[in-house]
């Protein structure tokens, strides 16, 4: 028998809200992993990716998972991990930075026996270079073969990556695929291969309600999968639905119904009433003791001018000038987020640099090509016209994406044990909902679910590889 907590998506380093305490949240909740694993003794500890929100993480985050890692070697418990999407570099990865000083293993396409099962590793791989994969594993002589990868597979929602094909073509059989990526834990089984999400160990978004954990996956007569959750510091959700005439008044009501205390409070407004100015309610939240609030106003609310303006609007000489520059697809898109787009300012910059990474993972070089600027091309004849049409098409071959549709994930299963049970040992504390949860099934954005409210930094702080290597 082998016995392994599954984890993944810790986001070390990740200031959620500019908020220092909410960075320390993310390390304290893979510490309580790691305590949970010292204290059952597993066989291992096996990362999904994602140990660091960042592919420059800053010092004091290096060496916060150092101490960690410390602590389960000391316990003598091996840490088994692939790299993340957030956390890859071009060369040399901080996980063979803690492989070098004996406290992790990286996996790839050779096995990793623990106990009677062989580990195998697939990191997160772009989808533009997917097709290329040989999926070619050495083989091995245990009972059990498990692959952990990162990824949004398919069948789970928002799927991108066929995890039939990858079984189906894969030199080796597994019993199961132990995966990272997606926040919300799920499973699924495949052509009798588990396929299960540990989630993430703290929230990195207001869409992740349910409480965080990992999974306890024992390997025996068959794949027994088991859920536990973790502490995590209380996120207070409360949604209202404003009648005519109501407003900020009966928000406060509502959000000082709740407590407070050290939460991240967030309020979603919808419905009709009149304008709740935002500020007004998370200092209320604040004044009673939160430790961040957000109101998101979902609302549509008309106003009606004050007064009739008459000058040139200056939005319309700014397009006409962008209509005249010949903006390739890719950067009038990016325009649109900085200029135009009701992205925070506070997120436009990690907006951008995740829409850029989706475009050149794409490898569409469509996107990149100017369009004419304006009065390019008039002189041109009618066969240079049909002949820069077809260049244009012969040009835009879009990346071949794998096959298979996404369903819903299943629904939860009652705590019976068997083959690829999951059982919620415990529950999470301190959590206040005020309106029905609305767990998200899945990430959505194709950087591995980039987190909506990250912080660009400055550098300062940060480390890179060459002080260490």
């Amino acid at each position: 028998m082998t016995q392994v907590l599954h984890t993944g998506d810790t986001h070390l380093g990740y200031r959620q809200y500019h908020s220092p305490e909410r960075q320390g949240d993310f390390l304290s909740a893979f510490q309580q992993v790691i305590d949970d694993a010292i204290e059952a003794d597993v066989d291992a500890v096996v990362h999904a990716g994602d140990l660091f929100h960042d592919r420059r993480p800053r010092l004091q985050d290096i060496l916060g998972a150092l101490g960690t890692l410390r602590e389960l070697d000391a316990a003598s418990i091996p840490f088994l991990a692939i790299v993340g999407n957030h956390e890859g570099k071009r060369d040399a990865q901080w996980l063979d930075l803690f492989e070098s000083l004996d406290l992790a293993i990286r996996l790839d396409e050779e096995p990793t026996v623990i106990g009677e099962t062989a580990f195998y590793g697939l990191d997160f791989v772009a989808r533009a270079a997917r097709d290329d994969l040989a999926y070619d594993f050495e083989p091995h002589d245990t009972t059990h073969a498990a692959l952990v990868s990162h990824g949004l597979f398919q069948p789970f929602s928002h799927g991108d990556w066929d995890a039939e094909a990858i079984l189906e073509q894969a030199t080796v059989d597994f019993d199961a695929m132990l995966l990272g990526d997606d926040h919300t834990p799920a499973r699924r089984e495949v052509d009798g291969t588990w396929l299960t999400y540990c989630g993430s160990t703290e929230r990195a978004s207001a869409s992740e309600r349910e409480a965080r954990g990992y999974n306890l996956v024992t390997f025996d007569d068959g794949v027994d999968i088991r859920r536990r959750s973790i502490e995590t510091r209380p996120f207070v959700f409360v949604d209202l639905e404003l009648a005519a005439g109501e407003g900020a008044e009966r928000v406060r009501t509502r959000v000082g119904q709740h407590d407070l205390e050290d939460a991240v409070v967030i309020v979603t407004i919808e419905g009709e009433g009149e304008r709740v100015p935002p500020a007004t309610i998370e200092e209320f939240a604040r004044d009673r003791g939160a430790l961040v609030a957000r109101v998101n106003d979902r609302r549509e609310i008309d106003e009606e001018a004050a007064y009739d303006v008459r000058f040139a609007d200056p939005d319309d000489a700014v397009r006409d000038r962008i209509d005249q520059l010949g903006l390739s697809p890719a950067a009038a898109e990016l325009d649109e987020v900085v200029r135009a787009s009701k992205v925070a300012d506070s997120n436009v910059d990690d907006s951008v640099e995740s829409r850029v990474r989706e475009l050149v993972d794409e490898g569409d070089a469509e996107q990149f090509k100017p369009a004419p600027a304006e009065g390019d091309g008039e002189a041109d004849d009618g066969d240079n016209m049909e002949a820069g049409d077809s260049d244009d098409t012969e040009g835009s071959d879009s990346d071949d994406e794998p096959a298979g549709d996404s369903i819903a994930d299943a629904p939860a299963e009652d705590g019976t044990e068997s083959e690829g049970s999951e059982a919620n040992d415990t529950q999470a504390n301190g959590e206040g909902t005020d309106g029905p949860d609305q767990p998200n099934d899945g990430q959505t954005e194709k950087d591995g679910n980039q987190p909506n409210d990250e912080q660009t930094d400055d550098g300062e702080g940060q480390a890179t590889m060459g002080e260490y290597l």
